[in-house]
């Protein structure tokens, strides 16, 4: 099934121990589509400024992302400059500039109202919730969000959550969201909400689905080299959702394997800078990478 994808586009200027990049493509509906694009077609609706070079979205057309829905407006890109130290665990944003995703207001193209499946990348919740609206009758919906939607617009997010599938959101968000320490109590909590679903990312840690009666953990994969996490949480759930969009979201134990789909995916992020972990590889190199995952950790 195709799948659509509502969010940022952005450029992105990181520093890791490793090095530094300047201009670079980013943005959560960039990493998404390019993870999602091994396993399905994938459509991206997001805002340029006029700054944005057109190099990129040639690139994303070339990489098989349908672009048609990428608007340009005057104005500025959205840039995020962030640095990694340490064991890497978590950014430090150094500065954000909005631009013109400070005033995204997304109206679908018609065709694009069709799709069975639809990924909203992390935004304001009640920007979220007017693309769902759009929607005519999708089969799977899932969102990502962060902390500052959960402290400033939470009756906007919980609104969200009744209408949605799927929820991913890393573990300190999801303890903030439930206001409680136990991981399992959260995800539990979050199901009763309205999702049939929730992901808690853990980062290095993996990550935990929830859906049902079932509670399925699993590690990360077992990274080498850890070059550049910026795209991870994305990456992930572009896996995760384009395997989910390839085999539909009924499929009997689908969900098991979409999350490792997600998994391994996030894996080859990490091993190199801005998006070239995902653009250099094919769908053989991510089931490999995935036949070697379940031989370690037999799953």
């Amino acid at each position: 099934m195709a799948l659509l994808c509502v969010g940022s586009v952005a450029l992105d200027n990181v520093t890791t121990p490793f090095g530094v990049t300047e201009d670079s493509l980013g943005g959560s509906a960039v990493y998404f589509s390019l993870a999602a694009r091994f396993f399905t077609d994938v459509s991206v609706v997001g805002v340029i400024g006029e700054d944005f070079p057109a190099e990129h979205v040639a690139f994303l057309r070339d990489q098989g992302v349908d672009t048609g829905g990428i608007e340009a407006v005057e104005g500025k890109t959205f840039r995020w400059t962030g640095e990694y130290t340490g064991d890497m665990s978590s950014a430090l944003t150094r500065e954000v500039e909005l631009g013109v995703f400070g005033e995204f207001a997304p109206t679908l193209p018609e065709a694009y109202r069709e799709f069975p499946t639809l990924f909203l990348a992390n935004s304001s919740p009640r920007t979220q919730l007017a693309v769902v609206e759009q929607m005519k009758a999708p089969r799977f919906v899932a969102a990502d969000t962060m902390n500052l939607w959960i402290e400033n617009e939470r009756d906007a997010l919980l609104e969200l959550l009744k209408r949605i599938d799927c929820l991913f959101i890393n573990d300190g968000e999801a303890r903030m969201l439930e206001d409680d320490t136990n991981l399992i109590a959260c995800g539990k909590a979050i199901l009763r909400r309205g999702p049939s679903s929730v992901v808690i990312k853990k980062g290095e840690h993996g990550a935990i689905l929830f859906t049902g009666d079932q509670v399925i953990p699993l590690p990360a994969f077992p990274t080498l080299e850890v070059k550049d996490p910026t795209g991870a949480g994305d990456s992930f759930a572009g896996g995760f959702m384009g395997y989910t969009a390839s085999v539909g979201s009924e499929s009997s134990g689908g969900v098991g394997r979409a999350l490792a789909y997600g998994t391994v995916t996030a894996s080859f992020t990490v091993g190199r800078f801005g998006v070239a972990g995902l653009t250099e590889i094919d769908r053989t190199h991510v089931d490999q990478r995935l036949d070697a995952y379940r031989k370690i950790f037999a799953v």
